[in-house]
């Protein structure tokens, strides 16, 4: 199948999902999800909808298992939106990349903070440059 297509069919999956989980969804497990992406197999048999749900780890664990509940329904809203043949069963898949973004750009942070700490910090660079030209009074 063509990779245009198959692109095209990806995105008409995450606008639907996208829609279906923030306006109709009413399990009150589901909160806080954002659908980042969607994969299609090439047959259009099969959907993996990755999401990135904001929280501690558990209550992530508890929207997906409210997403997995949800995915018959969230099913039948894209059968009506795809003009396909099938209907892909889909698949929520929990979206790490997000939230290894965050902790790369922490590290790099801390990096380029232990690296220049006079650049990091204008004030201390100003006030050692005032006391090294003040004279110590003990010294005289």
């Amino acid at each position: 199948m063509k990779m245009h297509r198959l692109a095209r069919v990806a995105e008409a999956i995450r606008e639907v999902a996208s829609e279906t989980i923030l306006y109709e969804v009413r399990d009150p497990r589901v909160k806080l999800v954002t659908v980042t992406r969607a994969e299609v197999s090439g047959d259009l048999q099969h959907a993996k909808v990755y999401v990135s749900v904001m929280g501690t780890e558990k209550e992530q664990k508890l929207t997906l298992n409210g997403l997995r509940h949800a995915a018959g329904f969230i099913q039948s809203k894209l059968a009506q939106r795809l003009q396909t043949r099938f209907t892909p069963v889909v698949q929520f898949v929990l979206d790490q990349g997000v939230k290894k973004s965050i902790e790369m750009t922490r590290l790099i942070n801390e990096a380029l903070g232990q690296s220049k700490p006079d650049e990091a910090n204008p004030e201390a660079e100003a006030r050692s440059a005032d006391g090294a030209t003040e004279e110590d009074p003990a010294e005289s």
